[in-house]
């Protein structure tokens, strides 16, 4: 309650952040094809008039954020004013149009190169078309590889868990897990890194910060370790647990997310 009395007595000073996938976009059986939920959108367009920032830290690169944050006839992400993405973890920044981002490490193209032998000898290549089998998402600075339309999503994980970890830290990469998808990445960057780094850029005076998935819980932290007036949002699922436990708030999932962005810009604004 004081994180939100503290955003609707000063909205000038807050900062909202979120969580893309599985936060502002539904969760998909394939990751390419996650959009936006057009009304998160159109809340976060009102929401980036009232507050002092609107930021979504997502470990997607920030110009794939934005480009599947577009609505077919109605607003997108790009028309939230002011709004920054922090992508990779906060490794890359989009902001009016422009990313700036360092080269990415040597390690990812060596297991983007390994990868796929690795996959094949574990008897998970990847799905082609419309076979079952795993995904492997090349992020530009990580790769994941997401089991949701393996034949056996769960097991595929458990096999996956320890060669993939092997593989990553042969390379001086980290494995993040997440929904039914293990992610490697460079170490040294994490969404509660990012959040906080950019609450003190902006001077800020209250933090919400909403997601769905593991990656997230450092976010949370991130919050309470500011030691401003914050608010958690958890966007629940059936796949993840952890989160909701330590969230101010639970939502029923994306839907839920855009309700209460709408319902706060509904507060601001004195609707």
């Amino acid at each position: 309650m004081a994180g939100l009395s503290a955003i609707r007595s000063d909205p000038a000073s807050a900062v909202i952040g979120l969580d893309f996938d599985g936060t502002l976009a539904p969760i998909v059986p394939d990751p390419a094809d996650a959009r936006v939920a057009p009304d998160a959108a159109a809340a976060l367009v009102r929401l980036g008039a009232l507050v002092g920032a609107v930021v979504i830290v997502t470990g997607r690169p920030a110009a794939t954020a934005i480009a599947y944050g577009h609505v077919p006839g109605g607003p997108g992400l790009a028309d939230v004013p002011g709004l920054v993405v922090l992508g990779q973890y906060g490794l890359e920044r989009w902001e009016s149009g422009l990313v700036t981002s360092p080269p990415p490490p040597p390690g990812v193209d060596r297991v983007r190169a390994e990868l796929p032998a690795l996959l094949t000898a574990l008897g998970l290549p990847p799905g082609d078309g419309e076979a079952p089998g795993v995904t492997v998402e090349d992020k530009g600075r990580a790769v994941a590889v997401h089991t949701r339309r393996a034949a056996d999503p769960e097991g595929a994980l458990r096999t996956l868990r320890e060669p993939l970890a092997a593989l990553a830290a042969a390379h001086g990469l980290v494995v993040e897990p997440g929904r039914l998808v293990l992610e490697l990445r460079p170490s040294g960057m994490d969404k509660g890194q990012a959040l906080l780094a950019f609450l003190a850029e902006r001077g800020a005076g209250s933090v919400l910060f909403g997601g769905d998935d593991l990656g997230d819980l450092a976010a949370f932290e991130a919050v309470r370790d500011s030691g401003l007036p914050g608010v958690t949002v958890c966007s629940a699922s059936a796949e993840v647990s952890e989160l909701a436990a330590l969230a101010d708030v639970v939502v029923d999932g994306p839907r839920g997310v855009a309700s209460l962005l709408s319902a706060l810009a509904d507060a601001l604004s004195g609707r």
